[in-house]
This record gives C-alpha cells, sequence and structure tokens, in this order.
C-alpha cells in the first residue's frame, strides 16, 4: 500500500506514526469509493448463481476495509484529538454515516438478499451461517429496507444529522472537561487529600509551568477530581471542584441542551418511520429485554427492592454528619455527599480504601490479572516490545508501534502456542484524550476455515487511571482494578472469538447481553484466592494482609443500595427520555427531577442534571441510548454466573473453560439466552444480584 494512503494498510501491525489528520480525508474518501464499487458489483450479482460466499460473505468483505480505516481514524479522534485532527474528521463523519444509512436502503442490495433467501442453497444453511443470514436480513429490516424511498431519503438525513450533533455532544464535554482547573498555592487547603492525589497535583502544576513557588492544579479527570470529593476536608475547595464538575457540558458554547433535545427529536422521528412507537422500542427489539416496557418494568422492579434500604442509607449518612458536626441532621449538599460517605465507611469499618493502593501498582495488576485468565481460560499473554514514532522515523526491527509513549502492546496466544490476538493498553489520562474507560476493536479475525489459516484478533483497552508520580508506579484505587477487569472481560470476549463470521465475533452480541464478560470480571477482585494473583505490595512484593483483607470485605456493600441506586437512575433517565419525553422535553433539568423522583438522594443544593455530560447515551447515534439498563441486567447475569464460580472453585481451570466455550467464543453465534442456559444449566436468577449486594 503506497504512503498515500496510510489509513487503508492492511497489516495487522498498524504504523500509527502514518496516522495523521493530511491522510483521513483522502484515505477514506478512497475506502468509500471502494466499498461503493463493491456494493455495486455485488448488486449485479447473476441471480442464478447465488451462494452464501457470494453473497453474505461478500456483502461483509465489502466493507471491511471502510470498517477498518474508519475504526482507526474514531480511535485516534478518541485518544489524540486536536484541532486539525478533528476538522479532518468532522469533514468525512457525514460522508460515513450518510454511506452507511444508504446501504440499508439499497433497493437492489435488499433485492438480492431477499431473493437469496428464497433458494434452495438459503435453505441448506445451518449453525452460524444461517444465523448470519437471519441477523443480516434483521438488519436491512430494522434500518427501513422495506419502506418507501421518501421515508428512505428522510433517513438518510436522519442519520447524517444524528452522526453530528452527537459528535459535537462529545466535543463539548471533552473541550467544557479541559477548559477548567483550579491552581492552589496554599497547602493547608489540602488538608485530607491523600498523599498520591496531591503529589499528583503537585505534578500537574508544574508540567503546567507553575514553578516559582509550591502550588497544586486540580483539574475535572477523574483521578483528580474523585480524591478532592471523597476526601478534602476544605469544603469551599469541594464545593468549587463539585461546581465546575456539575457544568461539564453545560457552560457557554459548550452547553449540551440543545443538542440533547435534537437528539431525542432525530431518534424518535427515526423510530416512527421504522414503524415503532419509539426509540427504545426500536433499539430493543433484538435485545433481551425486547422493548422499552420490558426495560422499564426491570429497572422499577430492582428500585422498589432497595428503596428502603436506599433511604435509610441516605439517613444514616445525614445523621452521621449532624453527629460528627454536632449539628441537626439534614439535607446534604451534593458537595458534601462523598465526602462523609467516605468518613462514615472510615469509622464504621477502620477501613480506608487508601490504605489498598500500594497493593494495586499497575503494571503489578497487569501482570496477575494476566497470570489468573491464563489458569483460568488456558491462555498465554506476553508483552512486546513497543516505541512511540515520530512520523517519517523508522520504527526499530522487532519492536511494535504504538500511538503515545505510555500505550503498551501485548498478544495472546492459546495452550498450543497459536497466536489468538494481540491488543494495546493505554490507561492515563491527557488532555487529548476522551474521559472513561472503553474497549475496542481494530480488527476482527477468524479461526481456520477450510484451507485458510487463523486470523488473530486485534484489539485495545483504554481509560483514565491514576498516573505515576515522581517515578513511582501508579498505585490504583480498588475501583480502578474493578475498570481494569471489565475492559479486559471486553478484550477477552473479542480475543477468543471463535467464530468463522467476522460480523457475528466477539462484542457483536445484543447490547444487554455484552456486559456479561466484563462484569463478571470485577468479582475476581474481591476474592482472596484470586486476588493474591495481583494485589501485592509494589515495595515488598507481599499480598494484601487478612485483617485488611477482612475489613475490605466488611466494607464491600457499604452503600450499596445508594450505588445500586445510581446506576438505575442512569437507566431510568434513559429510558423514560427516549419513551415518554423525546418529543418534548421540556426544561432539562425539570424533566430529569421528576423522572428521577424516588431515584435521586434528596440535596440541599439541587444539581443540573449530569445528562449534558452523559456520552454513554448522547455521544454517538446509538451508543448506549435506550439501553444504559444493560449494565444492571448484566450483573443479573454475571452475579448468577460468578455463583458457579463460587460453588466449583474461584479459579477452577474447568469452570473457566466452560465460560470461554459457552461465551467468551461464541460471539453472536448463537441467541444470548442460549449461551447463557449451555453455562448455567438454566434461565437467571434475579435474587443473584441482591444476594451479592446485601439487599436480599
Amino acid at each position: 500500500m503506497p504512503d498515500s494512503q496510510p489509513f487503508l494498510d492492511p497489516a495487522f501491525h498498524i504504523e500509527w506514526s502514518r496516522l495523521t489528520p493530511e491522510y483521513i480525508v483522502p484515505d477514506i474518501s478512497r475506502a468509500l469509493e471502494l466499498a461503493a464499487v463493491r456494493i455495486d458489483t455485488l448488486c449485479g450479482s447473476d441471480r442464478g448463481r447465488m451462494s452464501f460466499e457470494t453473497t453474505l460473505l461478500a456483502f461483509e468483505e465489502a466493507l471491511a476495509p471502510l470498517n477498518e480505516a474508519w475504526g482507526r481514524v474514531s480511535h485516534l479522534d478518541s485518544v489524540c484529538n486536536s484541532p486539525v485532527f478533528r476538522e479532518a474528521y468532522n469533514a468525512m463523519l457525514p460522508r460515513v454515516s450518510e454511506f452507511f444509512a444508504r446501504l440499508y436502503l439499497n433497493d437492489a442490495l435488499w433485492d438480492l438478499f431477499k431473493t437469496f433467501i428464497e433458494t434452495p442453497e438459503a435453505a441448506k444453511l445451518t449453525g452460524v451461517q444461517q444465523r448470519f443470514l437471519e441477523e443480516t436480513v434483521a438488519d436491512f429490516r430494522a434500518s427501513g429496507a422495506d419502506l418507501p424511498a421518501d421515508k428512505k431519503k428522510r433517513l438518510e438525513e436522519l442519520e447524517s444529522e444524528l452522526a453530528q450533533v452527537t459528535q459535537k455532544f462529545s466535543e463539548n464535554v471533552l473541550d467544557s472537561t479541559n477548559a477548567w482547573e483550579l491552581i492552589i498555592d496554599d497547602e493547608s487547603k489540602l488538608v485530607g487529600l491523600p498523599d498520591f492525589a496531591k503529589a499528583a497535583a503537585a505534578a500537574e502544576a508544574k508540567v503546567k509551568g507553575q514553578t516559582k513557588k509550591p502550588a497544586w492544579r486540580f483539574t475535572l479527570k477523574a483521578p483528580s477530581l474523585t480524591p478532592v470529593l471523597e476526601n478534602l476536608e476544605d469544603e469551599a475547595v469541594r464545593r468549587e471542584v463539585w461546581e465546575a464538575s456539575s457544568r461539564i457540558g453545560l457552560s457557554g458554547d459548550w452547553d449540551n441542551t440543545a443538542n440533547i433535545r435534537r437528539i431525542l427529536e432525530l431518534r424518535q422521528e427515526k423510530a416512527e418511520i421504522l414503524g415503532k412507537a419509539n426509540f427504545a422500542d426500536l433499539v430493543l427489539e433484538r435485545r433481551m429485554a425486547r422493548n422499552g416496557a420490558r426495560a422499564l418494568a426491570f429497572t422499577e422492579d430492582l428500585h422498589g427492592r432497595i428503596t428502603s434500604a436506599f433511604s435509610r442509607q441516605t439517613r444514616e449518612i445525614q445523621e452521621f454528619k449532624a453527629e460528627a458536626t454536632k449539628s441537626r441532621a439534614g439535607l446534604l449538599e451534593p458537595w458534601d455527599v462523598a465526602y462523609w460517605s467516605e468518613k462514615r465507611r472510615k469509622a464504621l469499618f477502620d477501613f480506608d480504601e487508601e490504605e489498598l493502593r500500594p497493593y494495586f501498582p499497575i503494571d503489578g495488576v497487569f501482570r496477575g490479572m494476566f497470570h489468573l485468565c491464563e489458569r483460568l481460560f488456558d491462555l498465554q499473554i506476553s508483552q512486546r516490545e513497543s516505541v512511540f514514532v515520530q512520523p517519517g522515523d523508522e520504527c526499530p526491527a522487532g519492536a511494535v508501534e504504538v500511538w503515545h509513549p505510555e500505550v503498551k502492546f501485548y498478544e495472546i496466544r492459546n495452550e498450543r502456542g497459536t497466536h489468538l490476538g494481540s491488543f494495546f493498553a493505554d490507561w492515563h489520562p491527557r488532555d487529548a484524550k476522551r474521559g472513561g474507560a472503553w474497549m475496542n476493536y481494530l480488527k476482527t479475525g477468524r479461526p481456520p476455515v477450510g484451507e485458510q489459516d487463523r486470523e488473530p484478533h486485534l484489539g485495545l483497552i483504554c481509560g483514565n487511571m491514576t498516573p505515576s508520580v515522581d517515578g513511582k508506579p501508579a498505585l490504583l484505587s480498588h475501583g480502578e482494578v474493578e475498570t481494569v477487569f471489565h475492559e479486559f472481560g471486553h478484550l477477552l470476549h473479542h480475543l477468543l472469538g471463535q467464530v468463522e463470521i467476522k460480523s457475528l465475533n466477539g462484542v457483536n452480541v445484543a447490547w444487554d447481553f455484552v456486559e456479561l464478560p466484563s462484569q463478571i470480571m470485577e468479582n475476581f477482585c474481591w476474592e482472596r484466592e484470586s486476588l493474591d494473583f495481583f494485589a501485592r505490595h509494589y515495595e515488598t512484593d507481599e499480598t494484601i494482609p487478612q485483617k485488611l483483607y477482612k475489613k475490605m470485605l466488611a466494607a464491600k456493600n457499604y452503600n450499596s443500595a445508594i450505588t445500586n441506586m445510581r446506576q438505575l437512575g442512569f437507566g431510568k433517565m434513559d429510558l423514560e427520555l427516549h419513551i415518554n419525553h423525546a418529543k418534548n422535553p421540556g426544561g432539562l433539568d425539570e424533566t430529569v427531577e421528576s423522572i428521577l423522583k424516588g431515584y435521586l438522594m434528596p440535596l440541599a443544593t439541587r444539581p443540573p442534571t449530569m445528562a449534558r455530560r452523559f456520552t454513554h447515551l448522547f455521544g454517538s447515534p446509538v451508543g448506549y441510548a435506550a439501553g444504559y439498563y444493560s449494565y444492571k441486567w448484566a450483573e443479573v447475569l454475571d452475579a448468577d454466573c460468578f455463583s458457579r464460580f463460587i460453588k466449583e472453585g474461584v479459579l477452577n481451570p474447568a469452570i473457566g473453560m466452560a465460560f470461554r466455550d459457552c461465551i467468551l467464543s461464541k460471539g453472536n453465534s448463537e441467541p444470548p439466552e442460549k449461551l447463557f442456559r449451555d453455562f448455567m444449566g438454566r434461565d437467571p436468577d434475579l435474587s443473584a444480584l441482591l444476594v451479592r449486594n446485601g439487599l436480599a
């Protein structure tokens, strides 16, 4: 592939130094042209000589170069954002969105598949090939393939506008997050702040040029924000930081209110064109919940089961503060909730989560997690030499290029040494990188098929974890460790896929099933047997002392109803906005407040809704929209599945291999309900989650 088309280079090892902004427009334009030619050729296929290979596989292969090239662009937009990159990305976003919107509205292409459905060849299909045919036909029908021409045209316009508005929403969140900082030069204001957070803030100040006298810089990124809200004694500073965080996506040119309104309107119109009452019914039709009403009923059922515990735990924090400050119990301020909650945890259990941090150096967590997965799933995981290469320079022989100096690269092999896949890991915050943690894939491989060799998978995991300070290793909180395990579960789902049809591999499953492989991994962060694999002191290599471990377990379900209610509230807001308020959201803050009555902790100061920074819901045309309930849905599944590990052995390789064979390797080759039953031998038990959380 010539240098003029680096985003189209099919090589497994990506030369990131060549993927510069000036190539985005010409390369993606070329990818669109190639895809269009292939689709046109497919549409002109001889209807009398159709086969699975010449229709369905040809369709998948026609889109592969475009999907990979645009995937690289989208990834770099997430981790290396810049004005020039953003300009190029936004120049191509409408064209890519338009292409995919038109794809499923292409009459000739739809005619090809409808004709193939009626052939003897289609009737003979079984297993994964039959599943691929069914899923492809369902994709076309759900996308409006049977609509009249005028409605198809409107759908194309909707998809293009949705892509642009949701991209603007994401940019506003990133820009408003990066626009704020707090510089403190009075050390007396930092009482209570953990040493690691204080050192990180000092390092941040130096990086930003604060060198004349001691200073500490705070931002709205999680590793900086969370320790302040949970530990800093100075209420005025906590309030200032909280108020800034509450205005992400709300201030000035970054106000996302109008964007949310428009996104809801566009999604509702799309649903109605496609014959659905609302967007929730549209996107959930092929998920485990099936429709918005059932997802909402699930959310409200769990809400009812924990309401009394939620109210009790809220009162307990209020009363704890009142006793500590010798005042009357009353509503807390929003900047006081995390602080007094953490104070009470320490008092009740003599447990400070910061005591655990020395046992979680990030490299040690990774090594131990790999060792655990090697044992459970019969794998071999190894790190490769990785190098950040400047544009125009050469990558050293034997090394793998990465997009930033902090990024690392790993390979995963099976028990026989066969290369299953590789992945990048990028764990620390940067201004050019979006917030949160996520997994994605860059290439989807497949097992050996006929005479074709195995193709390995290529994926990535990213996050915004506590960085290294003063030459010490990055020491993670226990919550951050859970996030690492969560994202690695997603990655295993991709890398261990054994589906011969790439479109059905890995995480390409029903959205309310996709969190099962990720969330089940979090359970290993609590069991003594598994913790000893990766929880080791960064200086002494000792495991967590038993006394500290008992405190950790005792505090495990502290405020579990409050934690659960927070997630249920997100799901409730999501569903209600997309079911009952899409056409007339009214005043956004007032609407969300009414939706979440009984789900939110009553506070002395009413905060603005966090919907304006909720990229899960509004940062892409679909994403988790009308599907945020799936975190709780999948928690029921993972709590139930992990009960088998508890019963038969937390590190029992036989159970690990059963999970790999029944869930991780199967992707979307079979319905999720069947995959669950294959592993558990029965349907899910809702009570498993409540038992695990101490709420049953």
